[in-house]
């Protein structure tokens, strides 16, 4: 999985850059069909802009925007909602269906 930090209009601290990579490194266990993830921070009058890419298998993509004035909290929030798509993303493909090889509950 690659992860890409791209930032317009401001320079990206180590420890933000950590805390991404920290971050998109967990949101494989949503959904293990993750190729790509790139990150777009923006900077514009005193507000930040957090934009995460996901791109999946199946030509799937999931992007979740923030914008605030707290970078870290922002972070957060855009990958809580990536998660939250990828979750339902998930429980979609899952089968549902019963085999019929259960026991049945005994009658009294």
């Amino acid at each position: 999985m690659e992860i890409r930090l791209t930032a317009r209009h401001v320079e990206v601290p180590p420890e933000i850059r950590a805390y991404v990579e920290a971050k998109a490194n967990k949101l494989p266990r949503f959904y293990d069909r993750i190729h790509e993830i790139e990150v777009i921070f923006d900077h514009e009058s005193e507000q930040f802009t957090t934009e995460m890419i996901v791109r999946a298998g199946n030509k799937q993509t999931f992007i979740a925007r923030e914008v605030g004035p707290d970078a870290f909290a922002l972070i957060d929030l855009v990958t809580d909602k990536l998660e939250r798509q990828l979750t339902k993303l998930k429980e979609k493909k899952r089968v549902h269906k019963h085999d019929g090889k259960g026991e049945m509950p005994a009658e009294s």
